[in-house]
């Protein structure tokens, strides 16, 4: 409760309504009083502010309850009564305007035209960065709040607040957000946390808390995934042109993405429509509430929870929709096959009914379809060079009449699936529930392994989008030569050598088909034997979420280790492989069954399940090389007992003789996993990644920074802070040229797969303003002009690009080398004409015998540029062409005479300004 103090500041007498919705009532003159209100008096005042009204005590006490969590704590920061009335009023202002702009700006676009301009008035940003949506809240500094308005745009978090006479003025770039997470403390009852260039802020007292911060996550994970993965957004995207995004547009984008991970549809699915119902689920008899949802080819349910129960149908697979009770706002979708599904209590029943028969009815249908399990092959239509039998039916064939006690097992487990086939239905119209998970939890048999693999992941459903699609790739690049086939036939029989189907031409070719197609597919990645890029960025997102799990259900291990980064060394090939590298292969493919149907939360869920069986033996170690020896001692004796593979199959162990030795069953870790830590729910976990995500990036980005310095930093003079600074803004340069184009080079052109030198690159336009604005003469006339000449000197590769290294190496010449070397590089400059046709002279005859020129090297090799009518003899001598002039110019001889006489007055010659005194005058312009 706060102090006597700060309680009388406010005089309960009791309101009606939201506290904010009441507050246009409050200042409106020609309401009527409110019988209740809650007021705000200054000591020694005479002057009352009502702060809310209402009716009755049961509502006030709820608005009474909101200030005590969320502005009334906070006053204790303030020294005097008048800072705090000021403050108040303020956030009271704050929200009454906020509830105004709740409708939006489709509903209110005068409001929120006058908040654009404010926006580019307040903070200079050009016309074209596209302000999504604007809050009022309070911006923490230190412990004093500062009431004002959060605006987020496109590509920047904005906040401005003037109070009490002290503006506070902020500007944060999505792309240099490491996190973003909904906190709480004691005085801060709820705020949202953003850490930008390792440093945290605070926003808070937020009416719309959770729309903000989803907003906020939408923004940071546009920019990540804009800048660093170009192919998400194609050209016919939504958020494709970032100047024309919205909030809607980021909302639905979200809805659709959620959507189509839940059910794992195609990317082009799009949620069109979602009812709330029941349905009636026959195999228990009940009716379940849940929603259905409906997208351009699907008719999907999930239950309230979304484990109880879900389905997905096929639109192609309806064929009448009935409504046999209009009391109950009942319908019946009958389905091929002679099934149906009822639905009841669909508050829109007529309109759901009419959706589906003009969708059923447009619905494409596909080529291929695994709901008949009864069909020959497993790809129809496709080419013949796809064999359509499956490499395990090949080289494990049954044998009826001689069946050993594991194959007994297998029976009994298919037996398992078929009953439950011919109560949940079979393939993509399958009643998905806690049966189901039961089945993969206790290992899919062989034969079915297959099927539900490309049920469960969703390449079914792709593959019903795309008929023959792989076939056709396959005759694309049937006889086609690369460096990625050559790498391919290098690694084939290097794959899986533990497993026959991978050592006979069958299984080789299959595999070879397989790879050739992807590189073919992705000619970008190519072949690559561990993972891409992106694969790897997705891994240290999950390895930095199970370092959040391990904290929070393996307490006793965080207090031993209290360094958990042994952990992410020891499992970024858990997450990479999905166990595969540290599993016999008949055991990691039970895991990867879990994988199919979970998703990423069992691999985590078996991850500390490994843990925790370890728990005795890893606190137990000293060091992280013991703790690695146990956990392999462990999965090199997890066997697969029910295996139906031959034994030559399973991996040998050097204690497969030792008695002493405990074996554990695959069976029961995934069990074991799922009983102690099946309560971790897929939102948790999604909600885990995105936050993460955003730390991995910038740490990733970090490592990249390092690396580019100190490669640098063996040839140039800058201090270790002037070159971070220097990299910083470089690479803001780079960022700016992407934010309002959806064709810049150099987006195009940024690959996170580069080396690092050239990740980040600058086009000549960016390139000459960052250049004009710290090189040495910047009120010198002639300065842009010097500016392009130094892009084209620096283009080494004439690809229209300047790296980091190249960019630095020029500037350390201006501000640290001599008089002379920069005299060199101003000459160089002057040589090359502003329209003019160019040749190039080598460096080696553009310099004096015997003069050391090594930073003069890395700036040339092929940047000393003559104009036409000049040409270099054998002897370096540049002269005139005969036909443009007779004429003789020794430059060489001028460059040595300048030498000798600039040595012998270089202790009187001014310097030029050094780099610490450019860079805040550049900080300034760059804000």
């Amino acid at each position: 409760m706060p102090s006597n103090a700060v309680l009388w500041f406010f005089l309960v007498i009791i309101a009606l309504g939201l506290l904010v919705g009441t507050l246009d009532t409050v200042l409106d003159s020609t309401a009527k009083v409110a019988p209740f209100r809650i007021l705000h008096q200054t000591p020694d005042s005479q002057v009352y502010w009502t702060i809310a009204c209402g009716a009755n005590l049961e509502e006030i006490s709820q608005h009474w309850d909101w200030l005590q969590k969320n502005v009334i704590r906070t006053l204790s920061v303030f020294d005097s009564g008048e800072d705090i009335t000021s403050f108040v009023q303020g956030k009271i202002r704050g929200l009454i305007a906020e509830e105004g702009t709740s409708a939006g700006d489709e509903e209110d676009p005068e409001r929120f035209r006058e908040a654009v301009l404010r926006f580019e008035r307040l903070f200079g940003l050009p016309q074209r960065e596209k302000l999504v949506t604007y809050f009022s809240c309070s911006y923490w500094r230190g412990r004093v709040p500062n009431q004002g308005w959060i605006y987020l745009s496109t590509n920047f978090l904005c906040f401005y607040s003037y109070m009490l006479g002290n503006e506070v003025k902020l500007v944060f770039p999505w792309d240099e957000v490491s996190r973003l997470e909904r906190t709480s403390s004691v005085l801060l009852a709820e705020s949202i946390r953003i850490r930008v260039r390792g440093e945290d802020h605070f926003f808070s007292m937020l009416l719309r808390l959770q729309q903000t911060f989803l907003i906020m996550q939408q923004l940071a994970d546009y920019a990540i995934v804009r800048f660093f993965d170009k192919e998400t957004f194609h050209a016919e995207h939504p958020l494709a042109d970032p100047l024309h995004i919205s909030q809607r547009a980021l909302e639905v984008h979200a809805r659709n993405q959620a959507f189509r991970v839940f059910f794992r549809l195609p990317m082009e699915e799009n949620l069109c429509e979602v009812y709330e119902s029941f349905l009636w689920v026959p195999f228990s008899h009940v009716n379940t509430l849940g929603k259905i949802c409906v997208s351009e080819n699907y008719l999907c349910f999930a239950s309230q929870d979304g484990s109880r129960c879900h389905l997905i149908v096929p639109l192609w697979e309806v064929f009448s929709v009935e409504v046999p009770d209009r009391c109950t706002r009942a319908l019946t979708v009958c389905l091929r096959g002679k099934r149906a599904l009822r639905f009841s209590e669909v508050r829109d029943f007529e309109r759901l009914a009419a959706t589906i028969r003009r969708k059923c009815g447009t619905a494409g249908s596909p080529q291929h379809c695994a709901s008949n399990p009864d069909e020959e092959g497993v790809m129809v239509g496709q080419s013949q060079a796809v064999s359509t039998e499956a490499l395990m039916n090949v080289f494990h064939p049954h044998d009826a009449e001689n069946l050993d006690p594991k194959m007994l097992k297998e029976r009994m487990k298919e037996q398992s699936w078929q009953i439950h086939f011919s109560e949940y239905g079979r393939g993509t119209g399958m009643f998905c529930t806690k049966k189901t998970r039961d089945l993969i939890v206790r290992g899919v048999p062989e034969t079915l392994r297959g099927e539900l693999w490309l049920l469960f992941s969703g390449a079914v459903h792709d593959m019903s989008c795309h008929p023959g699609y792989y076939g056709r790739l396959l005759e694309e690049c049937m006889g086609s030569s690369s460096l990625a086939c050559d790498e391919i036939e290098r690694d084939l029989h290097r794959s899986l050598p533990e497993h026959p189907a991978f050592q006979s031409d069958t299984g080789i070719s299959a595999l070879r088909r397989v790879l050739t197609a992807y590189a073919h597919r992705n000619p970008k990645i190519g072949y690559c034997q561990i993972s891409t890029v992106l694969e790897w960025l997705w891994a240290l997102v999950d390895q930095a979420v199970f370092e959040e799990l391990i904290r929070e259900h393996l307490t006793q291990l965080t207090e031993h280790m209290t360094d958990l980064s042994f952990f992410s060394s020891v499992s970024l090939s858990w997450f990479l492989t999905l166990f595969i590298s540290v599993l016999p292969i008949e055991s990691a493919v039970n895991v990867v069954d879990c994988f199919f149907y979970d998703g990423i939360k069992a691999i985590l869920q078996i991850g500390l399940a490994v843990l925790d069986y370890n728990m005795d033996n890893l606190l137990c170690c000293h060091d992280d090389a013991e703790a690695v020896t146990a956990l392999n001692r462990f999965f090199d004796n997890v066997t697969n007992k029910d295996s139906p593979l031959p034994v030559t199959v399973q991996q040998a162990s050097s204690t497969a003789n030792d008695k002493s030795i405990q074996k554990f069953d695959i069976s029961d870790l995934i069990k074991e996993a799922y009983e102690k830590y099946g309560d971790i729910r897929t939102e948790e976990v999604e909600n885990m990644r995105k936050r993460n995500k955003l730390y991995v990036i910038q740490t990733l980005e970090e490592t990249t920074k390092q690396n580019v310095l100190r490669v640098v930093a063996q040839d140039v003079k800058f201090s270790a802070a002037q070159m971070d600074e220097l990299y910083v803004l470089f690479k803001r340069q780079h960022f700016v040229s992407c934010y309002w184009s959806v064709s810049s080079p150099v987006l195009l052109n940024h690959d996170p797969s580069l080396p690092y030198l050239d990740q980040y690159q600058l086009d000549q336009s960016q390139f000459s303003r960052l250049f004009h604005l710290l090189q040495p003469w910047t009120t010198h006339m002639h300065a842009r002009t010097l500016a392009r000449s130094a892009f084209r000197l620096l283009d080494e590769n004439r690809d229209g690009l300047v790296n980091f290294k190249e960019f630095i190496y020029a500037l350390d010449i201006l501000y640290n080398r001599s008089f002379t070397e920069k005299l060199k590089l101003l000459f160089k400059l002057h040589l090359q004409p502003g329209n003019q046709e160019c040749k190039v002279l080598p460096s080696s005859k553009f310099f004096p015998p015997g003069e050391d020129h090594s930073i003069s090297t890395r700036l040339s090799g092929q940047l000393s540029i003559l104009p036409v009518g000049f040409y270099s003899s054998e002897d370096g001598v540049i002269r005139k062409c005969p036909e443009r002039g007779r004429a003789k110019v020794d430059l060489q001889e001028y460059l040595r005479q300048w030498q000798e006489d600039l040595q012998r007055r270089d202790e009187n010659i001014k310097d030029l300004p050094r780099i610490n005194q450019v860079l805040p005058f550049y900080r300034s312009n760059h804000s």
